[in-house]
């Protein structure tokens, strides 16, 4: 039996059964077919290669083809449960309005980022003075899809930004199971080489029900009486 990288299998783990799923950039299935088989979603593939969608058709998935950048304003809004972004984030040419675009067509977001903040990172940049590649970014700078590297620290500042509740969220590192962890701790931006965050909207803050009565119309408060002022008691000569 083929392993299962450990970013999917924690994707598996939070995905609820036969919930409605999209992934964004989809490669050629292989995760959305490990939801359908395991899962039993209802999935659909947004890839922007053809090689990836005919190799998503082979699989028997259905997908689209399309670009995430432009393509995601065409979703109707809540049409998901989940829309996932496994490690593709930092190579759109929008992700502030593409994450923005995945809370508004899904009630959850999966998204996985390589966080460039990690200590082999920092190392690298300060021993060798290159641009870092690690089983993360591993492509030299000059033919790297990746345009728009970020920490942790960058992410939750973005998810803080747009308003974003950060349900949960694992670290993923040298190929060992995820790690839950606190995103906003410092510490984690140094140990974690990648996260995977499980987003939400906040709440709409609601208005205050308006008070009716019997008759539907609304009731307004009472004036309450005034106070009578205390007699005044007289002094003894």
């Amino acid at each position: 039996m083929t392993s299962i990288r450990e970013d999917f299998r924690e994707i598996l783990r939070l995905v609820r059964p036969g919930a409605r799923v999209l992934d964004v950039g989809c490669g050629e299935g292989e995760l959305l077919e490990l939801l359908t088989r395991e899962k039993r979603v209802d999935g659909q593939g947004l890839e922007i290669s053809p090689e990836g969608v005919a190799a998503c058709l082979a699989r028997g998935l259905a997908v689209v083809q399309g670009d995430g950048d432009r393509d995601l304003d065409h979703f109707p809004s809540r049409s998901f449960d989940y829309a996932i972004l496994s490690k593709t984030l930092q190579q759109m040419r929008e992700p502030r309005h593409v994450l923005s675009e995945l809370l508004r067509i899904a009630d959850q977001a999966i998204v996985s980022v390589p966080n460039f903040g990690h200590w082999r990172m920092r190392l690298s940049l300060m021993t060798r003075g290159r641009m870092p590649e690690t089983r993360a970014l591993p492509d030299p700078w000059w033919s790297t899809p990746n345009i728009h590297l970020c920490t942790l620290r960058d992410f939750t500042d973005l998810c803080r930004d747009l308003d974003l509740r950060i349900d949960s969220c694992a670290s993923l590192a040298n190929g060992k199971p995820a790690r839950a962890i606190d995103p906003e701790k410092p510490i984690e931006n140094w140990r974690s080489e990648s996260a995977l965050f499980l987003l939400s909207r906040r709440a709409e803050s609601r208005p205050e029900a308006v008070p009716t009565d019997l008759f539907g119309e609304v009731a307004m408060p009472r004036a309450e009486p005034e106070p009578k002022p205390r007699a005044r008691r007289k002094a003894k000569a």
